[in-house]
């Protein structure tokens, strides 16, 4: 394979660059490094090449898709708060930027596209475990623009007959992952806190509950995803969750620090209780193992905890 890597130089996208290369793949990342980091990616690969530019430049995906033979696009705006904050700049990435790394690839006659959706897409659950079937209705503009890509991914699949593949992220979290952006995960947030010895603070009672997936193994599902035909979206989890109170135990057993635990008031919006029905990634990815939270977590806290 010669894979075109959107956001390769970003949190998710540096680990499947990793696994990619270690797949004997070729590797081009396109990356603005808004937020993305050089240092995330292998200071030399002959298998590894870098192209600084952005998705919303047509002519520059076009010229990254010049002689791929896979695409996978993690390039995104990933904030909901900016989404909600700066609704045109979010669309202008993650609709008319993935309609480009669409457009580009069908245009270069890629084989495969394999592109970042979201649990976002789901709202507020109407039933549990979450399957991909289950109804939509998202609560952000970012929720909303990851659902236009699965429609949008659905009628390229349909007009063009281009195989194609959105994948579903959950809670994701492991190394590189930076507690300090605005969009970070909880428990890149909560490891830094416990680091530093500071409070960890918990909107609510703590019972919110979350399928928190370790980025090596997302990684391996997005290779999986590149390696296959399978259409349409898959949840990308490990069909078990556990509530923010467990997640802040497991934590604790990482550091010889017990950790100091305050409650805040509940979060307008927040979703109280998540489940994932991940039977598409085991059945149609074949991704059946999964990374313990625990082990994550010593992985995660070996890293210094950030990015």
């Amino acid at each position: 394979m010669h894979v075109l890597v959107t956001g390769g130089a970003g949190f998710i996208g540096s680990h499947s660059v990793d696994a990619l290369i270690g797949t004997g793949a070729r590797v081009r990342v396109l990356d603005n490094f808004s937020s993305g980091k050089r240092d995330n990616l292998p200071a030399e690969s002959p298998q590894l090449e870098i192209v600084a530019g952005d998705i919303r430049d047509l002519a520059t995906v076009e010229r990254c898709t010049g002689g791929i033979t896979h695409v996978l696009h993690l390039a995104a705006q990933v904030s909901v708060a900016a989404s909600v904050s700066q609704p045109l700049n979010s669309a202008s990435v993650n609709v008319a930027g993935f309609l480009n790394v669409l457009e580009a690839s069908r245009k270069a006659g890629v084989q495969r596209l394999v592109y970042a959706s979201s649990a976002a897409v789901y709202g507020a659950p109407r039933r549990l475990p979450l399957d991909e079937a289950a109804p939509t209705a998202p609560l952000s503009p970012y929720g909303l623009e990851k659902l236009i890509n699965d429609q949008y991914a659905e009628l390229y699949r349909d007009l063009y007959g281009q195989s194609n593949c959105g994948l579903r992220y959950f809670n994701v979290y492991g190394p590189r992952q930076d507690p300090h952006s605005p969009y970070s995960g909880v428990i890149s947030i909560f490891a830094q806190r416990l680091r530093a010895g500071a409070p960890i603070t918990i909107n609510g009672d703590g019972q919110q509950t979350r399928d928190f997936i370790f980025v090596g193994d997302v990684a391996r599902a997005n290779v999986a995803a590149l390696q296959c035909d399978t259409p349409g979206v898959v949840n990308i989890a490990t069909g078990r969750s556990v509530t923010l109170l467990d997640l802040v135990g497991a934590l604790a057993t990482t550091t010889a620090k017990p950790p100091q635990v305050e409650h805040g008031p509940p979060r307008d919006g927040d979703i109280r209780y998540s489940a994932a029905d991940n039977t598409r990634l085991v059945s149609d990815l074949r991704c059946c193992e999964f990374v313990p939270l625990e082990r994550g977590l010593y992985a995660l806290m070996a890293d210094g905890g950030s990015c």
